[in-house]
């Protein structure tokens, strides 16, 4: 959903937030950072960006009151989109914002890096973006050099791995008025205490509309068959090979979806109509998110998602069958001689 490779990054500014709580206070730079070795870059992108690339979920800012004009992070976003020379002013707003909400006696102070880039690419779309990162977790590293007398070692405190991303957003300049789309990342958020990244500082909802809702709905169906069949049926493989291609083929070829049409045309067992309905039933309560009975079909979310869609048969090392059509043209044995299970696909020409 979201790719990098041909992002770029514009500008860079970097606070320190501590905890209120703990009589801990901000730090606030003078000055964005003026990044001078040609390495660093990269290093800074991986760091900040490639974490992004295994996000799904999107979000928008809300406000209680339906007025996003007093959300605090919306509001220094769309001053920045606005104005780039204004970039470092509205990072320290923003850092001071992030201080206000730090308001649980566990929370970790850390470094907070307000970025812009450019040519970020959200679902197939390439546009800037900020992003607002924070760094709670320190390592200590080994260092080993060239000594007098051959290789000694030494080591760093206090040091950040490039490869461990704490917290993070992106927020896109895109439907500015609807909340922006938000991407975000929270690999601390383990405890109540940690939910202030997600709900106190950024206030997100998760974006409901027709791409969001098609990706969501294909996604758990997949999971559906894949996972969820196997605890009420015996099933072989190849059927639930054509039971995804099945679906594939329901979003490909209708404008709208029903969850009745689709339990009937796609599933048709009625067990495992209300087993699918159960299971989406789980994931709203699991994920507090709605999946409407009806609405209309991304395209988009459609052709993104049904590369996750696997419609190979793996038969031991010797064979991948790609199953792509009728499920009535294979036909599934045992051969007592060979002691071997076997497929015997039927077909009227070679391509």
């Amino acid at each position: 959903m979201i790719f990098s490779f041909e992002a770029a990054l514009a500008h860079l500014s970097i606070h320190k937030v501590g905890n209120k709580l703990q009589d801990e206070f901000y730090a606030l730079s003078d000055n964005p950072v003026q990044i001078q070795d040609e390495l660093l870059p990269k290093l800074l992108m991986q760091y900040f960006l490639i974490p992004f690339e295994k996000v799904n979920e999107v979000y928008r800012f809300f406000h209680a009151n339906d007025d996003l004009n007093l959300h605090e992070v919306h509001h220094f976003a769309s001053l920045i989109f606005e104005d780039n020379q204004s970039f470092h002013e509205n990072s320290q707003q923003l850092a001071k914002h992030l201080y206000e909400v730090t308001n649980h006696p566990k929370i970790k102070s850390g470094e907070v890096y307000i970025a812009y880039f450019n040519n970020v690419q959200i679902e197939g779309e390439v546009m800037d973006a900020i992003g607002i990162f924070k760094s709670e977790t320190k390592e200590t590293y080994l260092k080993v050099y060239n000594g007098q007398n051959g290789f000694d070692v030494g080591y760093e405190e206090d040091a950040i791995n490039i490869q461990k991303l704490d917290k993070g957003c992106l927020i896109f300049n895109s439907e500015k008025e609807e909340g922006y789309k938000v991407a975000v990342i929270d690999q601390t958020n383990r405890n109540s205490e940690a939910v202030y990244w997600k709900d106190e500082f950024l206030k997100l909802k998760i974006r409901n509309d027709n791409y969001n809702q098609t990706q969501n709905t294909l996604s758990i169906y997949k999971n559906f068959v894949t996972e969820k069949l196997d605890e009420e049926f015996q099933m072989d493989k190849a059927d639930k090979i054509d039971l995804l291609n099945r679906s594939v083929k329901y979003f490909k070829e209708k404008e709208t979806f029903d969850i009745e049409e689709f339990s009937n045309e796609v599933i048709g067992n009625e067990q495992g109509k209300e087993s699918f309905k159960n299971f989406v039933k789980t994931y709203e309560e699991e994920f507090d998110t709605v999946i409407p009975e009806s609405f209309e079909i991304s395209e988009a979310a459609v052709k993104k998602q049904v590369r996750t869609f696997k419609s190979v048969l793996k038969l031991d090392k010797n064979f991948h069958v790609y199953i792509h059509g009728d499920k009535e043209l294979i036909e599934k044995g045992y051969d007592d001689g060979r002691a071997m299970n076997y497929y015997k696909i039927y077909y009227k020409e070679e391509q």
